[in-house]
């Protein structure tokens, strides 16, 4: 890490300044520091990217315009910002509507003049704010007669299986996967800035925090980077965990695109447009046609460890191919070391396949593709809320996870709760936009080979037969609720 970073960890508390302000000052000190992936400047150039039209912004804010598509191994693959920088923050503003709506006006005067500034887009900057449970918890406690959490949007087939009126955002429940020591996290708001550059990410998040400083503490500052080496170079996953001496970082392949090698953005896996909204789906949500959501996705934020080592040297190209996708690719002939592997609606597996290959003697593995497949593919092509086909196959999720080389956040206000070490580790900061908290559970669980028809596969949760399970330990969760573009800055407050 550059000085900047340093000096956030391990430096005792001037007599001068209280810890929450010598907190709050390193925090803004590491929005703009770059630490070791100040690296990516001299090794990677900015992607191509096609010019984009000057225009309105769509209404959505976690939709990032003008992402370049490329063709690799004869699969269309989308190529997504370079750096990536999610902040997270608990509010420091009174509670009073006064006060909420003097915090409103502001936080959208500086975000509108971020946009005048940057184009979301990767050459731009993208800009998201997302809300935690507890700022409409705490700060909307009540509104227009209805208690928290009644006023927010509904999921009804959640309702319908509860019995009982289900939000279609809530807070995350642990996993059966996960370790014992997962952290769920409670904070008011993250940002998250995207861009092919380093510089265009600290201006915009200086922008933002800096003139707002007494608006926000900010509790963690995370950091990472996406590229995979399409085009002839090696690609970034390697050079920087080589350069950063991580065990088994030899062992990542020369072209891959993140730490665990397979290519993640295939065109075909990823959510379309606007699928991931809540009002997209029918009868997912009730925010069609006239929510005050309508536009806006919830998103799921955890930070998770890859051991690379085990990935690499247990298991050989064709298990790891079986365990990245799907078991039934062993028919299928995949060439030694091909890294972008079809994800079409051709290629979806259905809940009755993947229970099939489960208990098989022969393989025994089960896919991280094939296992969320069943839930994340529509089940039969259907016609939107907004009159768009989408055929049978078709992916809800929308990813958006990068690289990182911190361990586990590149500054934290909390390194001992956090278990902040100076030590680099691979890992996965993994943020997904999906229609309903519900469906992200759901899906989750299914990852975990636990569906919603109680079918529970024959493999523990965290076998190393079970997709990529055996070799990744999530740390932190939260989930949140992206407001669409127009209510971004402290939604309802503007209803008290």
């Amino acid at each position: 890490m550059d000085p900047a970073a340093r000096r956030c960890y391990g430096q005792l508390v001037p007599d001068d300044l209280s810890r929450r302000a010598f907190l709050q000052r390193s925090g803004l000190a590491a929005l703009g520091a770059t630490g070791v992936y100040s690296l990516l400047e001299e090794i990677a150039a900015a992607p191509a990217r096609a010019a984009t039209a000057a225009g309105a912004l769509p209404p959505e804010q976690h939709l990032m315009q003008g992402l370049r598509v490329i063709v690799d191994n004869d699969v269309q693959v989308l190529i997504p910002p370079l750096h990536h920088q999610v902040v997270t923050a608990k509010l420091r503003v009174g509670r009073s509507k006064a006060a909420l709506r003097d915090a409103q006006r502001s936080l959208e005067a500086a975000l509108r003049a971020v946009e005048r500034r940057y184009a979301p887009t990767p050459a731009g900057l993208g800009v998201v704010a997302a809300w935690g449970t507890p700022y409409f918890r705490t700060y909307l406690p009540a509104l227009g007669g209805r208690r928290y959490p009644d006023y927010l949007p509904v999921d009804p087939g959640a309702s319908k299986t509860a019995g009982q009126a289900v939000s279609a955002f809530e807070d995350v429940t642990p996993f059966p996967s996960d370790p014992a020591e997962l952290l769920l996290e409670q904070n008011d708001v993250s940002f998250i800035f995207q861009s092919d550059s380093l510089e265009r990410i600290a201006a915009g998040a200086d922008a933002i925090f800096k003139p707002l400083a007494g608006m926000f503490s900010l509790t963690s500052v995370r950091k990472g980077f996406v590229g995979g080496g399409f085009e002839g170079s090696v690609s970034l996953p390697k050079q920087m965990a080589m350069r950063a001496g991580v065990p088994g970082a030899e062992l990542i392949p020369e072209r891959a695109q993140l730490f665990l090698g397979f290519t993640s953005t295939q065109k075909n896996s990823l959510g379309p447009d606007r699928i991931a909204n809540l009002e997209t789906l029918p009868g997912l949500t009730d925010q069609w046609p006239n929510g005050y959501f309508r536009n806006g996705t919830t998103m799921h934020l955890s930070h998770l460890y890859e051991n690379i080592d085990e990935w690499y040297r247990t298991n050989d190209f064709t298990q790891r191919v079986w365990l990245a996708t799907d078991a039934s690719r062993a028919a299928n002939n995949v060439g030694e070391g091909t890294l972008t592997l079809p994800e079409g609606p051709a290629d979806v597996q259905s809940e009755a396949l993947v229970e099939q290959f489960a208990p098989n003697a022969v393989s025994g593995l089960v896919g991280h593709s094939a296992s969320l497949q069943p839930v994340n593919r529509l089940p039969a092509a259907l016609r939107d809320n907004y009159g768009t086909l989408r055929p049978a196959g078709t992916s809800i999720l929308q990813r958006v996870d990068f690289n990182t080389l911190d361990n586990p956040f590149f500054w934290t206000a909390k390194p001992r709760v956090d278990r902040h070490s100076s030590s680099p580790a691979l890992g996965l900061h993994f943020l997904a936009f999906a229609p309903s908290s519900d469906f992200f559970r759901r899906l989750r669980l299914a990852m975990d080979g636990r569906y919603a028809d109680g079918v529970t596969l024959p493999l523990a949760p965290q076998s190393l037969r079970l997709g990529m399970n055996g070799v990744i330990r999530s740390t932190h969760r939260q989930n949140f609720l992206v407001p669409p573009r127009r209510h971004r800055s402290f939604p309802l407050a503007e209803l008290l």
